[in-house]
């Protein structure tokens, strides 16, 4: 099963390389109004996961520079995690809005979450 998992996740990150999302282009301060409005913002991701892949192909799509930790291949990135999400799961978006902190689970909620974030 271990070769399998790792011949997938070598062809999911093959082919993500090869059809990448172009990323919007924005001038200088709108895109310095985004960065802000994200600040803060952490992916907790496994390099080859689909699902982390389908929101860092939203984050690229959208331009958006989050901060990302490899909860698979860093122990301290592991240990944020579960201690403050509760569980070892990815993807898993720290976001942190008006002093409060939120650990979204579901890919869908969290490139859900980043659009609503930078359009509001």
């Amino acid at each position: 099963m271990s070769v399998i998992h790792k011949i997938l996740g070598a062809l999911i990150l093959f082919f993500n390389w090869v059809f990448t999302p172009r990323t919007i282009k924005r001038d200088a301060d709108a895109q310095a109004a985004i960065d802000e409005k994200i600040a803060g913002t952490i992916l907790y991701q496994y390099k080859a996961c689909p699902f982390c892949v389908k929101v860092r192909r939203s984050m690229k799509r959208n331009g958006l520079k989050l901060e990302t930790r490899d909860a698979k291949r860093s122990e301290a990135a592991r240990d944020e995690l579960i201690a403050g999400g509760g569980k070892l799961k990815v993807p898993c978006l720290r976001a942190e809005e008006a002093n409060e902190v939120r650990w979204i689970y579901d890919s869908s909620e969290i490139i859900e979450y980043l659009q609503k974030r930078i359009t509001a």
